[in-house]
């Protein structure tokens, strides 16, 4: 029932226009055949009591030896009924005919409905079973009888029902008429509310999360006084509120990707000469303390962790700033062969596993790029599982795609963590040491190289199945 009902709101007032038409028509048209019906019948009823029973009271002729058998139907009507009723019980009855009377037969049904009529001498409905409906009335006679007499109600129904046909075609045509003409003019009306929902429909398709985004141009408002005008005033000032959120926020996110741009560039060399000097003096031949040979390691060991840290920082800032990678023919197969003798000698305790197609896959990207993406998906799947782990890798050519998964059959990752998984710095266990941990660059790496080559990077996880897959644009 509920499909049935219009759903746009042009539908909705159109519907409404037209079945509140339809609810005058039909008062009008009830209204007006009521009011015929009863004017017809009344002027029945005067002709009846014009009447005066005449030709009732003829019908006993018959009855007399000294008349001439003959009914009087001077100035009556044609189908005129007359019937003599004395007791309670019919005697005659006839109907005019061409200016004189036939006799006609009387059911019991027809007796028992004349004798039942009051000779107050008001019209009633009769059906009599030969000649349809009449309209009678009754009237004391002379010698204790009663007179009847009756008028075809035929004439009545056929007017009345010539009407109802005219009224049905007139409000039909009007019906018919006003239901195009109104959805004509609500579409009209309804322009402006139609240029703020296509400008609303805009706004939504736009990539608002991140990124500079171009706001569409404000609805044009005829009258702010109407309801549709003061909802396009309303989408304007949003629009406006929004735009000026999304110039700060990509304002703001500018300066933090030209700060870690710089900042990434210029801690850099001073990283490397502190790594420098730690190196030179761990290979200082002469006596070193113990203590100062493990400050030594220690300084050795941060820095090469920081300059990794930079380096990330430093991708991930030009790759914010739209840099272009390189773009040329990978061998994807032999990338994961790589990557994978890498991750099995880092982490021989997992059990490594491949499924590779039999030909070679070939995308088109930045190659050192793309073993960062493999060789963090395996780091990740061997730092974040423990021992005993199995790690399958599978390339596959989907349609015109490549997809690469890493699954693993660990603990999984947990709920909380996986909307935010991707992002910068999000590190799964908090409460480890950063010497042990990771800095939770690598996944938002990944996502970042490749979301840059044009493909999408997503992760199911549940404990003892997690799954990343990468799907590439194929060569």
């Amino acid at each position: 029932m509920k499909r049935m009902l219009p759903r746009t709101l042009r539908s909705q007032l159109t519907a409404g226009l037209v079945v509140l038409l339809a609810l005058a028509c039909l008062a009008v048209g009830v209204t007006t055949v009521l009011a015929l019906e009863g004017f017809l019948v009344r002027r029945v009823d005067q002709q009846l009591a014009a009447s005066g029973g005449r030709f009732a009271a003829s019908l006993e002729h018959e009855a007399r030896p000294d008349a001439d058998n003959r009914p009087d139907t001077r100035g009556q009507a044609e189908g005129t009924f007359g019937a003599r009723l004395l007791h309670g019980t019919t005697t005659q009855a006839a109907v005019v005919r061409a200016a004189t009377d036939a006799r006609i037969p009387l059911t019991g049904t027809d007796r028992r409905a004349l004798a039942a009529l009051p000779d107050d001498g008001t019209g009633h409905d009769v059906r009599l079973s030969a000649l349809g409906s009449y309209r009678v009335n009754a009237v004391p006679g002379d010698d204790g009888d009663v007179l009847v007499t009756g008028l075809p109600l035929h004439p009545v129904e056929e007017t009345v029902h010539r009407l109802e046909a005219v009224e049905t075609a007139v409000f039909g045509g009007a019906l018919l008429v006003t239901g195009v003409v109104g959805a004509m003019w609500v579409r009209l009306s309804l322009r402006p509310l139609r240029r703020v929902t296509t400008t609303a429909a805009s706004v939504a398709e736009l990539p608002l999360a991140s990124g500079e985004v171009a706001m569409p141009a404000p609805v044009p408002v005829a009258d702010p006084r109407t309801e549709v005008g003061q909802v396009g005033t309303a989408l304007n000032r949003m629009l406006g509120h929004v735009g000026n959120a999304l110039e700060r926020r990509q304002a703001s996110e500018e300066r933090l990707r030209h700060f870690a741009a710089d900042a990434s560039h210029e801690l850099r060399t001073p990283v490397a000469n502190i790594r420098g000097h730690a190196e030179l003096a761990l290979r200082h031949k002469g006596p070193v303390p113990g203590d100062v040979r493990r400050a030594l390691d220690r300084i050795q060991s941060e820095s090469e962790r920081m300059s990794h840290l930079v380096d990330d920082l430093l991708l991930l800032a030009r790759l914010d700033a739209g840099r272009a990678l390189a773009r040329r023919p990978v061998d994807m197969t032999r990338l994961i062969l790589d990557a994978t003798e890498d991750a099995r000698a880092a982490g021989p305790e997992h059990r490594w596993q491949l499924d590779l197609p039999a030909t070679v896959v070939t995308v088109i990207g930045d190659e050192h790029r793309l073993h960062q993406v493999i060789a963090n998906l395996l780091a990740n799947a061997r730092t974040h599982t423990p021992a005993g782990t199995s790690v399958m890798v599978r390339l596959a050519i989907d349609g015109h795609s490549t997809r690469l998964t890493v699954a693993d059959d660990g603990p999984g990752v947990a709920d909380a963590l996986q909307p935010e998984i991707f992002g910068r710095f999000v590190r799964a266990d908090h409460s480890r040491s950063r010497a042990a941990g990771g800095t939770g660059l690598g996944l938002a790496i990944v996502h970042a190289v490749v979301t840059a080559h044009g493909g999408s990077v997503a992760m199911t996880s549940r404990p003892g199945r997690t799954v990343f897959t990468v799907t590439f644009p194929s060569a």
